[in-house]
């Protein structure tokens, strides 16, 4: 699969748009059409990767950023560029409170929420222990649910509102030694296709961004962060998961700025889709793992992972 995937994700590195329907999308958020009204928007999780490329790429069009972080002091160059900088740990219902509250002081509401914080806790399920599980859960989906319900009354009396949910393209597919993270992604892509249709009467819309391979201090974590033991029997494939990431995030993969790109557009766009799959890769691994079903994705996974 992988072999499939790593081709596809070099072709949408080398081409910036991969259709000619996030083209137009794209030069219309550019050229500000569909701007609703979107301000201010909160994103957690800025101090690296997609999260602090999508601060930038916002405060380019003029937006209103709150950037946030469990230390502030990673987000100075942020505040330097124009955002505005909280305290804000999605594992701490005291911070996520004073986070949204001093914006809702400030300005009435959270006119966009982008739960951006989120890791991957690799391992083979079984040496996976259950409070790194639950870790993993507290940040990826707790995390978000929180700061969704924090937000939801003052978007309702307000009557619009935006949330952004980042899963990933492992919200809709599942790799070995993945397990755990795919778990907490697909319970947020299962919370935001419920929340869309809750809050929709209200004037809120909840979208879904999923990106692929994209270039940013995550694959390190991802890739180093194996709970493998001495004698564990998925040795073995726990060192070819780490070679196969290591391979997918480097030459083949999209840099943070791209994925920022399909920030804007979700947040911009007048009816944002529903799910914004970023780079080609992801769009065939999550294609192929729809049309032929677990059987061959399974035996196609195993053959990757020379694990038979």
């Amino acid at each position: 699969m992988t072999t499939i995937v790593a081709p596809l994700e070099a072709i949408s590195k080398r081409f910036d748009y991969v259709s000619v329907a996030a083209d137009a999308e794209w030069a219309w958020a550019r050229a500000g059409y569909g701007d609703t009204m979107t301000d201010p928007i909160l994103i957690t999780g800025c101090s690296t990767g997609m999260g602090r490329a999508a601060v930038l790429a916002l405060l380019k069009r003029g937006h209103t950023v709150y950037a946030t972080a469990r230390n502030p002091a990673t987000l100075s160059d942020l505040a330097d560029a124009g955002a505005r900088t909280l305290a804000l740990d999605v594992t701490d219902d005291a911070s996520m409170r004073a986070a949204v509250n001093a914006i809702e002081e400030s300005h009435g509401a959270v006119g966009t929420l982008i739960n951006n914080a989120g890791y991957s806790q690799a391992g083979a399920v079984e040496m996976v222990s259950i409070a790194d599980a639950r870790r993993q859960f507290e940040t990826n989906v707790f995390g978000a649910a929180r700061m969704t319900q924090l937000v939801l009354p003052a978007m309702r009396a307000a009557g619009k509102g935006r949330i952004i949910n980042v899963s990933s393209m492992g919200g809709r597919m599942v790799l070995p030694t993945g397990g755990w993270y795919h778990a907490s992604k697909y319970a947020v892509e299962a919370l935001s296709d419920a929340v869309r249709v809750e809050v929709r009467p209200f004037g809120v819309s909840v979208v879904l961004i999923e990106p692929g391979a994209i270039k940013t201090e995550w694959d390190t974590t991802a890739v180093g962060d194996t709970a493998t033991e001495n004698g564990s029997p998925y040795a073995e494939l726990d060192a070819t998961n780490a070679r196969i990431f290591a391979s997918a995030y480097g030459s083949a993969s999209a840099s943070a700025e791209y994925a920022a790109r399909t920030y804007v557009r979700a947040v911009r766009a007048k009816r944002p889709r529903h799910r914004y799959l970023i780079t080609l890769g992801a769009r065939g691994a999550v294609y192929l793992r729809h049309f032929f079903g677990s059987r061959v994705w399974d035996a196609g996974t195993s053959r990757v992972w020379r694990w038979r």
